[in-house]
């Protein structure tokens, strides 16, 4: 009998592990089905609208990097709660297309994962709620400390930031992070 349950009670453990797993990306999944519609019924409406009743945030933009396929719904703010659901666009930054640099951060093993495929010289595509669409060439990329990042707020020019933790592939959260800059390349209404 022993040596069935030794057995039994790693195979339930590995069971618990795996579903815990599939279950933050299912809800990242779900997160962005919902915030999707939401942004697509701000920009038709003209008004903030947000994901669910009890949400503490709403949906500020889009970005996208077709090259690679990849879209994720940026939400305002960038708390641990709204890092949950979405890429959070960071409150002392610029919005996207206005002066300075807009500066948006996310999960690296989640709605940021596409980041490890962007190269220097990719269109990203950032439309905000409002209607308004952004055009940026990723430029450079870099690993800096999260307390160095070198992101000077009161630059001049009209500039993206993603911001994501490092190494892509580790299994907890370190002092790194990935950033990658962009320049505005061009905007339409």
């Amino acid at each position: 009998m022993p040596r069935l349950v030794s057995p039994l009670a790693l195979a339930l453990v590995g069971l618990i592990l795996f579903g815990d797993g599939a279950y933050i990306h299912a809800k990242a999944w779900l997160a962005q089905v919902l915030l999707e519609r939401a942004f697509d019924r701000s920009i038709a409406t003209g008004q903030a609208v947000k994901p669910w009743p009890w949400a503490d945030t709403r949906p500020v933009a889009r970005i996208e990097v077709k090259r690679i396929g990849a879209s994720a719904i940026v939400l305002e703010g960038a708390s641990g709660q709204a890092l949950a659901f979405g890429p959070g666009h960071i409150h002392q930054s610029a919005d996207a297309g206005e002066r300075g640099i807009a500066v948006y951060a996310a999960h690296r093993d989640t709605h940021f994962r596409f980041l490890r495929n962007v190269a220097i010289g990719d269109v990203i595509d950032v439309t905000r709620s409002n209607g308004r669409h952004f055009r940026y060439r990723a430029d450079s990329t870099a690993v800096v400390r999260f307390d160095a990042s070198g992101i000077d707020p009161a630059a001049e020019g009209f500039e993206l930031v993603l911001a994501t933790c490092w190494p892509f592939d580790a299994v907890t959260s370190g002092p790194e992070r990935y950033v990658l800059h962009a320049t505005l390349i061009g905007a339409s209404s």
